[in-house]
């Protein structure tokens, strides 16, 4: 199985790319550092339009849309949230997974039942509103809504879709007081993407399996 992740040079995306190279999967694993083997920027079309030429049709049986970014960690409402905060948090967490997944179509349609997980967040949930951190929480709800419409459309291709929370994780984004590890996240994503197929397409649920509310 060929498995492309966004954003596999720390956090979750190391530890996803570190999990299926150990059970012995071909993982192609992206950063937006232009020293790495693979480099690809996800806010930027020219980026993604070279990382598909050079998998030059690869099948890809396994996309996960992890790279992201949380820019507006304690920015205040009263004169917190700079509009260009906004424009780059929607150009890696929305656009972002859009351009990949509109690039790598043909490496998707190529491989047998190709599936795509799209990496969002429970601060996507409209069921769950505490307040702040309104760019994150927007992108991600975007995010969601992204993925979900991409599972109607998809579907018909053969292609599934899931959407997944992947618990708050003790990373450089979640923090020392997170719930879980990378390594317990990891290793429930994978159990979830396993089991993504044409009857779940279009889920929500978090890294434990349970269903996440909307």
């Amino acid at each position: 199985m060929h498995v492309v992740i966004t954003g596999a040079n720390r956090g979750i995306g190391a530890a996803l790319a570190d999990r299926f190279s150990q059970r012995g999967e071909t993982v192609t694993g992206t950063s937006r550092d232009p020293k790495s083997d693979h480099t690809l920027d996800v806010t930027d079309p020219a980026s993604h339009r070279a990382f598909a030429a050079r998998l030059d049709g690869t099948p890809v049986d396994l996309l996960v849309c992890n790279a992201g970014v949380y820019l507006d960690k304690g920015e205040a409402l009263p004169d917190g949230y700079p509009t260009k905060m906004w424009a780059d948090s929607f150009a890696a967490n929305v656009t972002g997974v859009f351009l990949t997944v509109q690039t790598l179509l043909p490496c998707l349609q190529a491989a047998h039942a190709g599936k795509i997980a799209v990496i969002s967040s429970q601060m996507a949930s409209d069921e769950r509103a505490p307040g702040g951190s309104y760019i994150y929480r927007a992108s991600k709800a975007a995010a969601l809504n992204l993925g979900r419409n991409l599972a109607t459309d998809l579907a018909p291709l053969g292609l599934a879709v899931g959407i997944y929370h992947p618990g708050w994780v003790r990373t450089d984004m979640g923090g020392d007081s997170a719930d879980i590890s990378m390594d317990e996240a990891a290793s429930g994503l994978v159990q979830r993407f396993d089991a993504l197929d044409l009857e779940t397409t279009g889920c929500f649920q978090a890294w434990d399996g349970k269903d996440h509310p909307y």
